[in-house]
């Protein structure tokens, strides 16, 4: 029906349902390309579902989007459903000139060499990949004549000259943009007879010219290869390009031009990395910018916390299928996964989870977060009635839900606090705040799949069927507080709800949702230990204060913090105070002072300061006998 079972994921994590022998967009293997399948009702001899051995094998050969990464291989789970999968080595081979590239950074970058000679045959070709939709690629001028190619618009390449006939332009129409940041090849041609224009493997625009008339191209300008004569200059990079047989070296000439670079790497390979939390960086010509769309955060750089206030009574809803969505549709999607991350089916399961976020709150007992399935399964993140955290798992095979419990720490302080937890199989690991990783592990006799998601509810849980008794005690009256950053696998149930997007027809909220970032940056830090920290007192002596700062309980009723502000301030006077001392003194004393020289001796009885130190310094003397020279210094 059109679905996949298998693909491969090659560059940029992309999948593409094509392979050896075949092309990009064509979901084929090579013997659908050739029509020799072993049944030609498939385009994959694979696909013929016999008891015998089939094998499908090809060349793949399309360099954007290579290197293969991964292969999936679906259609498995029958018996004696079995896939064997090879991949060869990447082999790269060709004429560097190919690969001679500069990237156009702002419309007013250009590039220029000498005078284009092409008086009676113009045979010009290259390669250029864009987000732009419109720009010069090069241009050479004469009195009247001229020659030039452009990108006129996304879909739409111009081939313009003129030798003294009037102008004569042939455009090529795409049917799909050409601003896509994918290579495109451009090969354009003029002699005596006639002028022509490709686009890719587009049709070939031909245009004869005039049986009389003028022939010869005469030039006299430099070839402007990008912006020329205060034209919007091409924005993006342009390669391996050749006139008339000579390949111009765009590279060397890009390093001493400013607004151009040689090459055409991109901006992520060296900026990627500050896309944090997942984000993806995504090239642009002038810069990058980070797509934060599957991640739980906001802002140029996938940094800023999602986040909102509850209030007691509220709670969201996030859906893991799209409503109306049947089974049928969605068989072949994958749950949670960097392509689909919206989408699940009640029939599809999970091995592993990863789940995160941050909170605060006062108030005990509540549920922060919970999971429902089409099957008793779920996960829940609750604060107990003491204020302490437990993650509750129940995935079938045990009489009860597995617990962990994190009983030494109050998480019901008011505080901001973190809290991430991946599980693979029967092991999960937890981390809560900046404490280290613990490990756990389920039960041996647990099962390890999470069957048929059905949906995230945060703040409450209102959900059809039957409850875990304490999960209901604790729905009661409901979660008060902040969340922020909230992210289950790819998902990001707040973010979906505050920043509307093609996944937020999943969301049902409850209430009035408030932005705020109150539930993010945590506060708490690893407990110092007994030496080290100067506040520590013998708990015999001092009670109240005996936890701190270990559990970051308020203590004596926010003493600890109105403390810390009036230490503070009264440091800043204090400072202020000698500052100001400083400047008075200073100030009172700055025309008093002592002073001392080194007078040469005699100067008492010598008539003057230049006849001390001529009486004093024998060399001195010993100069104006030898020379009756006088020197102006």
């Amino acid at each position: 029906e059109g679905n996949p079972y298998t693909w491969w994921v090659g560059k940029a994590n992309e999948k593409h349902y094509y392979w050896g022998g075949s092309g990009p967009g064509i979901q084929k293997c090579a013997c659908g390309i050739e029509r020799n399948c072993t049944d030609p009702k498939y385009y994959c001899n694979c696909d013929a579902d016999y008891k015998q051995w089939r094998k499908d094998s090809g060349m793949l050969s399309y360099k954007e989007h290579l290197p293969v990464s991964q292969v999936v291989v679906g259609d498995l789970d029958r018996p004696g459903s079995e896939a064997k999968v090879s991949v060869g080595p990447v082999r790269c081979q060709g004429d560097r000139n190919y690969w001679n590239a500069a990237s156009f950074v702002t419309s007013s970058s250009y590039l220029h060499f000498s005078t284009f000679q092409g008086e009676t045959s113009a045979d010009i070709s290259f390669y250029f990949k864009t987000s732009a939709s419109d720009g010069v690629f090069l241009e050479n001028l004469g009195n009247t004549d001229f020659i030039k190619l452009e990108l006129k618009s996304a879909t739409e390449v111009s081939f313009s000259f003129d030798v003294g006939n009037g102008p004569v332009e042939i455009v090529v129409r795409s049917p799909n943009p050409l601003n896509d940041d994918q290579w495109h090849r451009v090969n354009a041609e003029r002699n005596v007879k006639q002028a022509s224009l490709q686009v890719d493997q587009l049709p070939l625009e031909v245009r004869k010219a005039p049986t009389e008339g003028h022939t010869r191209l005469e030039l006299y300008s430099q070839l402007y290869v990008g912006a020329a004569g205060g034209q919007r200059g091409f924005l993006g990079c342009i390669r391996s390009l050749r006139m008339n047989g000579v390949t111009l070296d765009l590279e060397e000439r890009a390093k001493v031009t400013p607004g151009v670079k040689p090459g055409c790497s991109g901006h992520c390979t060296s900026y990627g990395m500050y896309c944090a939390n997942g984000g993806k960086c995504v090239e642009k010509y002038n810069g990058y910018s980070c797509d934060c769309s599957r991640t739980a955060y906001d802002g140029p750089f996938c940094i800023k916390d999602v986040g909102a206030f509850f209030e007691e009574g509220m709670w969201l809803r996030y859906n893991f299928h799209s409503p109306g969505t049947s089974v049928k549709d969605l068989v072949s999607r994958t749950f949670l996964s960097s392509a689909d991350p919206e989408i699940t089916a009640p029939d599809l399961s999970l091995n592993k989870e990863e789940l995160s976020f941050s909170f605060s709150t006062t108030k005990s007992p509540c549920v922060l977060l919970y999971v429902s399935s089409f099957t008793p399964d779920f996960i829940a993140v609750l604060v107990n009635p003491t204020g302490n955290l437990q993650i509750r798992y129940n995935l079938g095979g045990t009489k009860e839900p597995y617990n962990i419990d994190i009983d030494h720490r109050n998480m019901a302080n008011g505080q901001p606090h973190t809290v991430n937890v991946t599980r693979n199989g029967r092991d999960i690991v937890l981390q809560l705040d900046h404490y280290p990783p613990t490990s756990y592990n389920l039960p041996a006799t647990s099962d390890i799949q999470f069957n048929s998601p059905k949906a995230l509810f945060l703040g409450k849980v209102i959900e059809i069927g039957k409850i875990d008794q304490d999960i209901y005690k604790y729905n009661t009256p409901g979660f008060t507080g902040c969340l922020s950053r909230v992210q289950f696998n790819q998902i990001a149930p707040l973010k979906a709800a505050l920043r509307p997007t093609n996944v937020s027809s999943h969301v049902h909220i409850q209430g009035e949702l408030v932005e705020s970032n109150c539930g993010a940056s945590p506060l708490t830090i690893p407990p110092m230990s007994a030496a080290t920290d100067p506040w520590h007192l013998d708990s015999g002596k001092v009670a109240f204060i005996a936890d701190f700062p270990y559990n970051g309980q308020a203590i004596g009723d926010g003493v600890n913090r109105n403390s810390a502000i009036i230490g503070g301030v009264i440091a800043v006077v204090i400072f202020t105070i000698l500052c100001t001392l400083v400047f008075l003194i200073r100030y009172m004393f700055r025309h008093k002072g002592t002073y001392h020289t080194n007078e040469a001796k005699g100067a008492e009885s010598a008539e003057s300061a230049d006849a001390a130190i001529m009486n004093n310094d024998p060399n001195f003397t010993e100069t104006i006998d030898e020379s009756k020279k006088e020197w102006l210094i």
